[in-house]
């Protein structure tokens, strides 16, 4: 053990009772460091996590890719693209696509004895994938969907439910505007919530025939294909390799595919989402700055408080580089106490918040109703890395205060 590191640890663990003006220091710059690091660890949980649940409802209405014919930009009355078996196996056949489904919509009206409320119907056939939907349903069943019959069953939003005092197995009356006005009872299956208005209040979920027959298309024809894929970091490239396959191509009755990805779609959301990234940064930056500002004035205070300890290890013949390293090792166990406390803070505060959703949100602005954490080990170890490479980087200056007192003056320092 060096001599540096020996005297650290001795600096460190005394309790003599000595002189007790350094105690309050080192407190504070304890707390400091360890609300800092809370601060820290509870933000990025809490970004990511709201970023991963915002995503996620956003991918599970719309897939992480879309190929549609080009005016489903503007308008969900849109030209239809044919999609046949062979071009739902040639996309699932690309090695980062996980599952391919079919969609067609048709925009229309609910109308009850008391209200009505504009609304798309979108169809979807039997390869569609229940489990985002199977994890927000509140009551009922998801039906079992087809693109060659019409069970004129529906799943509704509890938002749309609630607006139009509607409940489960009730029979709706639905119209839609095209040539002239046609009717459908739909009978309502089952009631989800996710919380994200924008879909909430919008969608109804059928048989892929219905919207077809109400569109007066082919079997072929839908209004698109919705793509996931294996590894969102991948959306991108994924994007591009389809895009080159597929863009601009058209199909042999004038549809033109059009391939655009989830961040594409709704640019908003995903331009929100990223300006989360920037306020990460600036409470990061923030915060470490605040933690090490208060171990410099620690380290200060106790490098005046131990003046005449420093004049007799000069005398003894310790250089100033052996004394500096003493003082920034007994720092880094404080900076390490301190980590320790705001690790158990800002894990539990995670914890409670996962288990027993403390702090709740409104839904119809942030699109969740509790605040969501995430739990991303590799990102704590490297915020605590770097909180405590960064807190040690700021204490060297203010070290080269050792150099500067003089043995003879610092053994009659009291």
């Amino acid at each position: 053990m060096s001599l540096s590191l020996f005297i650290a640890r001795r600096l460190y663990r005394d309790t003599d009772g000595g002189k007790q003006v350094s105690r309050p220091a080192v407190l504070i710059a304890m707390v400091g460091i360890a609300i800092g690091l809370a601060v820290m660890i509870i933000t990025v949980a809490v970004v990511i996590g709201f970023k991963g649940e915002v995503r996620n409802k956003v991918t599970g209405f719309g897939s992480h890719i879309q190929i549609s014919n080009f005016d489903a930009v503007r308008s969900f009355e849109t030209h239809p693209v044919v999609v046949s078996d062979s071009m739902m196996a040639a996309l699932s056949a690309y090695p980062d696509v996980k599952h391919v489904q079919r969609y067609s919509t048709k925009p229309g009206m609910i109308k009850t004895d008391d209200a009505f409320q504009g609304m798309v119907l979108k169809g979807v056939g039997p390869e569609f994938d229940p489990r985002f939907m199977q994890e927000y349903l509140l009551e009922g069943e998801i039906p079992v969907f087809s693109d060659s019959v019409s069970s004129n069953q529906v799943l509704i939003s509890k938002a749309l439910a609630t607006k139009m005092k509607l409940k489960l197995g009730d029979k709706i009356y639905t119209y839609y505007i095209q040539d002239d006005v046609r009717a459908r009872r739909l009978t309502i299956a089952g009631i989800y919530q996710t919380n994200f208005s924008e879909y909430d209040n919008l969608f109804l979920l059928t048989d892929l025939n219905l919207v077809n027959r109400l569109n007066g298309w082919q079997p072929e024809q839908v209004t698109g294909v919705e793509l996931q894929v294996k590894d969102y970091d991948k959306l991108e490239d994924t994007t591009y390799e389809i895009a080159v396959d597929t863009d601009n191509q058209q199909d042999e009755l004038g549809g033109v595919y059009y391939v655009r990805n989830i961040e594409q779609l709704n640019p908003q959301i995903f331009a929100w989402l990223d300006l989360l990234d920037l306020n990460v940064w600036v409470i990061l930056i923030l915060m470490v700055g605040v933690a090490g500002f208060t171990m410099i004035s620690g380290l200060l205070i106790i490098i005046i408080e131990r003046t005449n300890m420093i004049g007799i290890l000069k005398a003894l013949g310790a250089t100033n580089f052996t004394i500096r390293k003493t003082f920034l090792w007994f720092a880094v166990f404080l900076i390490g106490k301190g980590m320790l406390w705001g690790n158990a803070i800002g894990l539990a505060f995670c914890i409670l918040q996962s288990r027993f959703g403390i702090f709740r949100l409104d839904p119809e602005t942030y699109y969740v109703d509790t605040v969501p954490v995430s739990f991303n080990i590799l990102l704590f170890l490297l915020i605590n890395i770097g909180t405590l490479l960064a807190a040690v980087l700021m204490l060297i200056g203010p070290s080269f205060l050792i150099t500067k007192i003089n043995p003879a003056s610092s053994m009659r320092y009291e």
